[in-house]
């Protein structure tokens, strides 16, 4: 069982036991989703080192996370060979897309808020992934998950510290707060298709 108290402080409230169930039962189509979200990561990161290209600690920071996503994204496919399960599109459901809806277009508040979506977004991967690694029934898969999670805790602490670099703290650590809270609630309510992000 979960604890009431997530483990993870920037998040605001832990995965609920019906997410749980939810990937354990659909495992196949939670490895081709996973699939998506390691790539989609590494898009992010490529994102931002072109948007800003003049930010030499940003850039050398995310070239890293971008390699590392991409081998992830090998790895996960090889997953997904092993089981028979063809790479292939899939809907995503709509937590990303909300948590981009949040952030605010107009700079420097969109840097910021974009670091501290993809570090939300990191974080809930790296518990989702510790999840997958507590309960799944196949326990080499189950190792897998384990063996990612401390990459994924490296990743939103880069981002965390990326936005600490360029921001005041207190600014940071506010916009934060309420970044948080919209990420918890959008997922209150399960979507109906299992996904890493469901």
């Amino acid at each position: 069982m979960l604890t009431e108290k997530t483990k993870i402080s920037i998040l605001k409230t832990p995965t609920q036991e019906a997410w749980i169930e939810q990937a354990i039962n659909n495992l196949d189509v939670i490895l081709l989703d996973h699939s998506h979200c390691e790539r989609k990561a590494a898009g992010v990161a490529l994102n931002l080192m072109f948007r800003y290209s003049s930010n030499t600690v940003l850039v050398r920071k995310l070239t890293a996370i971008a390699q590392e996503e991409l081998e992830h994204f090998e790895q996960v496919n090889q997953w997904l060979e092993q089981r028979n399960i063809p790479l292939g599109p899939i809907s995503s459901p709509p937590y990303g897309a909300k948590l981009r809806g949040a952030m605010r277009n107009q700079e420097p508040e969109r840097l910021l808020d974009s670091l501290l979506v993809a570090a939300l977004i990191e974080a809930r991967s790296h518990e989702r992934l510790g999840l997958l690694g507590t309960h799944c029934p196949d326990e080499n898969l189950a190792k897998f998950y384990r063996s990612l999670m401390a990459s994924e805790a490296r990743h939103y602490g880069i981002y965390w510290v990326l936005a600490d670099t360029y921001y005041d703290r207190d600014l940071v650590q506010t916009r934060l707060d309420e970044l948080s809270i919209i990420e918890s609630n959008i997922l209150t309510t399960l979507h109906p298709q299992p996904r890493i992000h469901s």
